[in-house]
């Protein structure tokens, strides 16, 4: 909508207009009947005022008159404000045109004393339209009837009010430009600065649970028919002042096959255990850092302690995910949105993508997860590698102790394969200054059935656009390592390359059984084609082993994007001399994945194929999901296994209901075998206000909240019982995210939040019914914890206009610069753009006192002072401060001391 002078400015505006008019039109005012002659335009009678439609301002207002017993607005001005298409032509006294829709066409003679609106024809009744100096005047009855929309003049406001049942033509055009201005890049808060809100702990706070519960009978040519019934729940919520999960699960003949328990805290600030200055601890299922040259990342039944930062890579050159997967879903990982691995449920309900190669500069590493149900959850980490990773004259610790393999409870169901029995170590890492960091860890563990214990150190240093690490390792029986490392970055190439030497029989979990000497390098470049950049990254890597036994193995690897299918392709070479001038032949095999939309269908999935050998097509999946509405899903699962030269192909079918969500699954394999199922999920918890909630979405596994929004009468922040709530209010989560419109109670859950994680819960003022209403402030920051729901209440204020115009000294004005209003901590609110003259305008401000200023840029460009003096104040006394004239100052100059002259 077009920006609104105030009235002072547009009652001139129309004086002047009128004044000329008035020499042009000299005839007397006549009405459609002899009854209205008796009236005549006057000053006295005349109105400008403004138009609104909903939320929308419309048009820059339109003119009119008090008549008897109404009011009459200009019907051009009308015209031009709607934006109807309507020719108005005075020398033949008629309209023409439609509105609002083409088939409802309008016809308006003046002569004939006739209105036709589409078919249906009617006489000009007295008092419909009066000649006035500007014009045609209607009657704002007679306008609604022809609208077909209600036209409520409020005088008290200087306002024409317009209401319909449905959207107006200019009203959906507004919110088309609104939806496009929210693609643009939205302003970055400080979220420390930002009010903060949360939940304290608690001694006990009942969990949030997840269940998965699925039946099904199978038939192949081994086994027979079987039938199968097992469940998985997952739950979290907090006890003894910690956060705490647990996820039981049973075999297929529904037992309780193992359970596991942790309970813990994370803090992003570091304040956890007092002088220790935790980030985070736990006890119960864990896992550990993994070392450079000693241990590798194990989980198990234990406890750790760490002040790392929570996204921290356990080295600084790669670093490895883990996280719960229920059963029946998949995982992808994505690093800087290239595709780098996929992984399906497992059986123990977690995910891993270990040992994951990182790039100099900032790794975006992304893990999504998909349901059967049509779930998607997202976890993103920002990961820095260079200066910026190494912190000064800090320093981070590690220690750990668990049982490799082992669940906190097995129910008797020991898995003698994954146990690798009791491990433990600690990790010292300081920065020395902004280059230079040193660390230090110690590790024992069980590794080919003899326990080893490793000591490491190591030096890290930033190099202009690189960095370079270098760790020496013991064992305790006289073998020793040694491994040089460097990441690095010329222009929007990436390099990386690492030598590791082990002598004396050393041996470890890092590397394999009796290498001694191992070389590797990768390079990634993004390639230009036209606009569009495609990363490309090759890697080789040479490692000798005792007895004179040899390796190498090189790979390319790339992903694109077609439309909006994400596609990664890759080739690897290797190649085995074993000693002797005995070698086996080379193997070349490439990879294909994929992860994105095709039309309407969701793909995502894996392949290989064997090009040096007749072995063909390895372990192949493809997932294809089609959504056909918000409730309903398909999904159709191929999968190949090259070894039993087995194929299947799955269908099944989700429905969604409100508390629940339900899938039906049928499959067929080549072998003859059959199989179908059905699953059943659902989430129950705690309702702050009372009592539980079920539902199909994920509870236990995220963080939740309910917002209240409510109308702060007295302005005090605090929500008093007579102040009401506002329902169908839409709320904000971050910088993308949404959740639904509060109820007729003003509130709304908002679920699937990242925890620990503080993200900005604030009120969308686009829906906001009423434009004089406002939220108090830009939102409540928020650090989710996972199953557990905070409760907060946004305020809504009423708001007014702050106008003004800007001078300079010599009375010139100041146009075209942006002036930002600030709030009483400083924070900039809205930002407004002085017009040709000076005048400035900021439009639904919440009542307040506020600052000014210019921004620097524009205060630099037109040489004055940002700062401005005037205070404005916004209250239900005074809803609108217009700052009158305000002179800005000049900036101070600095002159600068010309060289003498030689």
């Amino acid at each position: 909508m077009a920006k609104i002078p105030d009235i002072l400015r547009k009652t001139l505006a129309a004086a002047a207009l009128l004044a000329g008019t008035q020499m042009v039109l000299a005839r007397p005012v006549l009405a459609a009947g002899s009854a209205a002659a008796a009236w005549t335009a006057n000053d006295d009678d005349s109105l400008l005022l403004d138009v609104r439609s909903g939320k929308w301002r419309v048009g820059d207002g339109v003119r009119g008159y008090q008549i008897p017993g109404g009011v009459c607005v200009d019907l051009a001005d009308t015209i031009i404000a709607l934006d109807i298409p309507l020719r108005l032509d005075k020398k033949s006294r008629r309209a023409t045109g439609w509105l609002f829709a083409e088939n409802r066409t309008i016809t308006i003679d003046r002569d004939q004393n006739i209105v036709q609106i589409v078919n249906k024809s009617s006489s000009l009744a007295m008092g419909d339209i009066y000649d006035t100096p500007e014009g045609w005047c209607v009657n704002t009855k007679t306008l609604a009837s022809w609208l077909a929309v209600e036209v409520i003049p409020d005088l008290a406001n200087s306002v024409l009010v317009l209401k319909s049942e449905t959207k107006l033509p200019f009203e959906l055009a507004e919110e088309r430009k609104e939806r496009a201005g929210k693609l643009k890049p939205k302003a970055k808060f400080d979220l420390a600065k930002l009010p903060q809100g949360g939940e304290a702990y608690q001694l006990w706070r009942m969990p949030s649970v997840d269940v998965v519960a699925s039946t099904g009978v199978q038939k192949n040519k081994l086994r027979g028919a079987t039938f199968d019934a097992r469940y998985e729940v997952y739950a979290s919520g907090e006890v003894a002042g910690a956060s705490f999960d647990a996820r039981l699960s049973s075999n297929r003949s529904a037992v309780p096959e193992n359970l596991r328990l942790r309970v813990y805290r994370t803090d992003p600030g570091a304040k956890l255990l007092g002088p220790l200055q935790a980030t985070h601890f736990a006890i119960g299922d864990v896992s550990t850092e993994s070392t450079s040259l000693g241990s590798s990342n194990s989980i198990g039944r234990g406890a750790y302690l760490t002040n790392r930062p929570i996204e921290r890579p356990e080295n600084f050159d790669r670093t490895s995910f883990r996280g719960e997967l229920p059963d029946g879903w998949d995982a992808e990982l994505y690093r800087n949105d290239q595709l780098l691995g996929f992984s399906q449920s497992r059986g123990d309900g977690r995910y891993e993508f270990l040992d994951i190669p990182l790039l100099f500069g900032q790794n975006r590493m992304e893990v999504v997860l998909y349901g059967p149900q049509g779930q998607i959850r997202r976890d993103v980490r920002m990961i820095p590698v260079g200066l910026d990773s190494i912190p000064p004259r800090e320093t981070y610790y590690w220690a750990g102790m668990l049982d490799s393999g082992r669940d906190l409870i097995d129910f008797g169901n020991r898995n003698v394969v994954n146990n690798q029995g009791w491990r433990g170590g600690f990790g010292l890492e300081r920065g020395i200054n902004a280059r230079t960091s040193v660390a230090a860890s110690f590790s024992s563990v069980m590794f080919g059935g003899v326990r080893r214990q490793f000591l490491e150190g190591a030096i890290r240093r930033s190099l202009g656009p690189a960095l370079a690490e270098l760790t020496a390792a013991s064992d305790f029986r006289g073998g020793y390592a040694a491994r040089l490392q460097a990441l690095g970055q010329f222009g929007e190439t990436r390099f990386s390359m690492e030598a590791v030497a082990l002598q004396n029989g050393y041996q470890s979990e890092r590397y394999a059984r009796d290498l001694r000497r191992s070389y590797a390098a990768s390079v990634d470049q993004n390639l230009r084609i036209g606009k569009t950049h495609i990363p490309v990254r090759a890697e080789a890597l040479f490692q000798q082993f005792s007895g004179g036994r040899n390796t190498f193995e090189a790979s390319a690897s790339t992903s694109f994007n077609i439309n909006r299918l994400s596609v990664a392709t890759g080739i690897i070479w290797q190649e085995q001399n074993l000693g002797s001038r005995i070698g086996s032949p080379p193997t070349v095999e490439a990879s294909l994945r994929l992860s994105g939309r095709m039309g309407r269908v969701r793909l995502r999935g894996e392949t290989r194929y064997a090009l040096t050998n007749d072995t063909g097509f390895g372990d192949t999946i493809l997932t294809a999901e089609l959504r056909t509405s918000e409730k309903s899903e398909w999904r159709a699962d191929f999968g190949y296994n090259p070894q039993g030269k087995r194929g299947r192909l799955s269908m099944g079918h989700t429905r969604k209901f409100k508390k629940f969500a339900l899938t039906g699954q049928i499959e067929a394999a080549t072998d003859g075998g059959m199989a179908a199922g059905l699953n059943l999920a659902f989430s129950i918890g705690p309702d702050p206000r009372g009592g539980f909630r079920v539902t199909a979405d994920k509870l236990a596994s995220s963080g939740q909240v309910l917002a209240v929004v409510y109308h702060d009468r007295n302005g005090d922040g605090v929500r008093q019982a007579d102040e009401p709530t506002e329902k169908s209010v839409e709320l904000t989560a971050g910088v993308s995210g949404e959740g639904p419109p509060t109820d007729a109670k003003g509130a709304s859950f908002i679920d699937n939040l990242q925890p620990f994680k503080p993200i900005l819960i604030g009120i969308d003022a686009t829906t906001l019914p009423d434009p004089f209403m406002q939220p108090a402030q830009p939102g409540i920051v928020i650090t989710p914890r996972p199953g557990v729901p905070q409760i907060i209440e946004l305020a809504l204020v009423s708001a007014g206009e702050i106008s003004g115009t800007l001078q300079q000294g010599d009375g010139k004005p100041v146009s075209g610069v942006d002036i930002e209003l600030l709030d009483k901590n400083g924070n900039a609110i809205k930002t407004a753009r002085s017009e040709y003259d000076g005048y400035f305008l900021f439009e639904s401000v919440p009542y307040g006192k506020y600052a000014m200023r210019i921004s620097t840029l524009a205060a630099n460009i037109v040489g004055i002072e940002p700062r401005l003096s005037q205070i404005a104040t916004l209250s239900g006394a005074m809803s609108v401060a217009d700052l009158g004239i305000i002179v800005v100052k000049a900036a101070p100059r600095i002159a600068s001391a010309a060289a003498p002259p030689k």
